[in-house]
């Protein structure tokens, strides 16, 4: 029987591939999201699949902007999944992302997946989007008539694709796009350039930086320190039912099953509050009770806001909960009063607040009231590579020299933006490279703004005979001694 396949109304812009087998030998019973490894346009994925020699394609692209190509029509399989059983089933959409791991999406590039999935589905006549979350499960399963299910590129190919941020949100699109197809649900994708309301659709970094930002200047006055409220409430991200609680968890990498407690709205002192009985006793026998009126908010704006109120303002009886720890100067005084106020039991708490706090460098947000914040000049390989740190400076110039001395590293300001890439040549040429994962890219040029040669370097020792800065590489293009290509040197240690 020939199938009437459609084509989604929510595409943008349409540039066919060249690079499909024709029509399908498979009805559509699947899905399959990709990240691109790059924040790329429609357009530019369009002339990229226009190309024989990239030997390779998807149904559609979501570019950066959230706007959906078109490039092979869903009646035609793709060349994209190293699976022709895969794609002869499934619809492929290349998502933009981040150039490096875990490639995140852009808010919006997420959502319009969401929509489009919503609409795959219809128009083929599914009701339900499926996720197993296992390779043998999925494969081995037959979709009923009304289901569509979810499979990734890593399953047939040696690859990380679609990244780990999106590999993490597969049960989460699954879950959007059944309950879109249940109630008619209208696409709710935020408008072109807003930013994500909820941490669980942002990378730690950048979860960081948003939570950072809510602790405003009045909180700063209130006398705690910014480092310790914020890595507090980092660490109870795992627990409760706010937004916060139920999406935080997926960022900072903390488990639900790790809460044990339940917390409920009561009364006390005439208000409203969230209460936890702990597993300390009072005097007279009766347990200890904490309250936590930030766990009742819906958004981690008013979540954040009355966080360090709580810490301040929390009582046993008639006495504060955590004497001394208004106007404290040293965070690990100030996690040692909060531990000791009978705020957790466990032995490593305070081991774990501390190590929030350097492993994200909170401290940085400890600024003295009425005075401006100290901005840092970080030297690293990669902002999220702390480990490779060659030092903070507080003079731009210094930071800039101590990079130059060091080929591959950048200089990053307090929001972990790269203000500077050293002169990698300033390294002996040629040198050897030792590359350890099996899909490095080789691309035409010194950057991910030029297209991949179809090849890939595999492991091995490789000779670089050119270094040069370029679009997603904080490390530097390495030019391979063979003429095959390009290859990025954030995933290449010097031999």
């Amino acid at each position: 029987m020939t199938m009437a396949y459609t084509n989604s109304k929510l595409v943008a812009y349409t540039k066919l591939s060249p690079n499909h087998s024709g029509q399908r030998t498979h009805s559509i019973d699947r899905i399959t999201p990709h990240c691109v490894v790059g924040q790329c346009t429609a357009e530019g994925l369009g002339d990229w699949f226009a190309r024989t020699s990239t030997q390779a394609s998807s149904n559609y692209g979501i570019d950066r902007d959230g706007r959906v190509g078109l490039y092979v029509e869903e009646k035609n399989r793709s060349w994209c999944s190293s699976s022709n059983a895969n794609d002869q089933r499934a619809v492929t959409i290349e998502c933009a992302s981040d150039t490096s791991e875990p490639y995140a999406f852009r808010d919006a590039v997420y959502q319009k997946l969401v929509t489009l999935c919503v609409d795959i589905c219809r128009r083929n006549g599914k009701d339900k989007l499926i996720w197993f979350g296992d390779k043998d499960k999925t494969l081995d399963y037959t979709p009923k008539p009304g289901e569509m299910v979810l499979t990734v590129h890593r399953w047939f190919a040696n690859k990380s694709c679609p990244g780990n941020w999106m590999y993490a949100r597969m049960g989460d699109l699954a879950q959007r796009v059944t309950a879109q197809l249940g109630n008619g649900a209208p696409d709710n994708s935020p408008a072109k350039g807003t930013q994500a309301s909820s941490l669980k659709e942002l990378s730690e970094a950048d979860a960081i930086r948003k939570v950072s930002a809510l602790f405003t200047a009045d909180q700063k006055k209130s006398g705690i320190l910014a480092s310790v409220s914020l890595a507090q409430f980092i660490l109870e991200s795992g627990y409760g039912k706010s937004e916060l609680a139920q999406n935080a968890n997926n960022v900072f990498g903390m488990k639900k099953s790790l809460s044990g407690n339940t917390w409920g709205g009561s009364s006390w002192d005439g208000k409203s509050v969230y209460t936890k009985k702990t597993k300390e006793q009072n005097s007279d026998g009766s347990y200890v009770m904490v309250t936590a009126d930030f766990r009742k908010y819906p958004c981690i704006e008013d979540s954040i806001a009355d966080h360090s109120a709580y810490l301040l303002g929390a009582v046993n009886g008639s006495k504060p909960r955590y004497a001394g720890l208004k106007e404290c100067t040293d965070y690990k005084k100030a996690v040692q009063i909060i531990k000791d106020g009978g705020y957790a039991t466990s032995l490593t708490y305070v081991q774990k607040l501390c190590s929030i706090i350097e492993r994200w460098e909170l401290t940085q947000y400890d600024a003295v009231p009425g005075e401006s914040t100290v901005e840092w000049y970080r030297v690293r390989k990669a902002w999220a590579d702390s480990k490779s740190q060659k030092g903070a400076f507080k003079e731009l110039p210094n930071a800039k020299k101590c990079a130059d001395e060091n080929p591959g590293y950048s200089v990053f300001d307090n929001n972990g933006k790269a203000v500077y890439t050293g002169k990698g040549t300033a390294s002996p040429l040629p040198f050897l490279a030792r590359v350890s994962i099996d899909d490095l890219n080789i691309r035409r040029g010194p950057g991910t703004d030029y297209s991949r040669t179809g090849q890939y370097t595999g492991k091995g020792v490789f000779t670089i005979v050119e270094v040069r800065n370029g679009q997603g590489s904080s490390s530097g293009w390495g030019r391979l001694k063979s003429g095959a290509g390009w290859i990025s040197l954030d995933y290449a240690a010097r031999v």
